[in-house]
């Protein structure tokens, strides 16, 4: 499937060009414009027990699904918030853990599920108890707060990211939730909290910005604050 990322940056939009036969599911509201031939439709892709999975994990009950009805066509795609959007490949043999708001679209292939999080994971962590799983063969495509960096980690190498900046990690990287400083005291007061210590090897992906500290920056400017 012939897919291109356009503005890459602040403002990007993903454009996919769709043979016969060929079809993306994306989150719902995702589609900008379409060809005259494109089918859209809503579709809870795995059934209600699923979709109900995807809400507790942040994300949409439903998906929109695109596909041509003759010929070829052309479909433009948006994320809501301001970022990045980044394109990754999947053959299968891992899955990729994925921040709520993250999953962006994904071709035939892929299939978005939820995983559970150990009870102390997800009452630390800030993402809840329930992470987005995306696994299958094919093209996913994330969006981010902010650009997206990837951090690379070599076979036992070790990094501390900030929980608000993560984007996206694959199953056999090893973390753990943690306070960021020695002290719970320091950890707050340092406006950190607590921290994942990532463990290679592995292609970790992380955000610009943090959504939860946008929001705190906004809140302040309101009036009657």
């Amino acid at each position: 499937m012939k897919h291109e990322i356009l503005y890459k940056g602040a403002f990007p939009m993903l454009r996919v060009q769709l043979e016969a036969g060929e079809n993306i599911k994306a989150e719902a509201g995702a589609m900008v414009s379409m060809s005259p031939n494109i089918e859209l439709k809503g579709t809870v892709d795995g059934g209600i027990m699923k979709g109900l999975g995807r809400m507790l994990s942040g994300e949409k009950f439903f998906f929109q699904e695109l596909t041509p009805n003759r010929g070829s066509g052309e479909v433009l795609l948006a994320p809501a918030v301001i970022g990045d959007i980044e394109a990754v490949e999947l053959d299968g043999s891992y899955k990729l853990y994925v921040q709520k708001d993250g999953f962006l679209a994904g071709t035939s292939g892929i299939q978005v599920n939820t995983k559970m999080q150990n009870l102390m994971s997800g009452f630390m962590s800030g993402e809840g108890f329930f992470i987005v799983e995306i696994s299958g063969r094919g093209t996913v495509f994330l969006s981010s707060y902010g650009a997206i960096h990837a951090v690379n980690l070599k076979p036992g190498e070790e990094v501390l990211i900030d929980n608000g900046h993560l984007v996206a990690w694959p199953d056999y990287t090893q973390y753990t939730i943690e306070k960021a400083a020695k002290g719970w005291i320091s950890s707050l007061t340092s406006g950190e909290g607590v921290v994942c210590r990532f463990r290679g090897e592995g292609v970790v992906l992380i955000q610009t910005r943090n959504p939860k500290s946008f929001g705190g920056w906004i809140k302040q400017l309101l009036p009657g604050r």
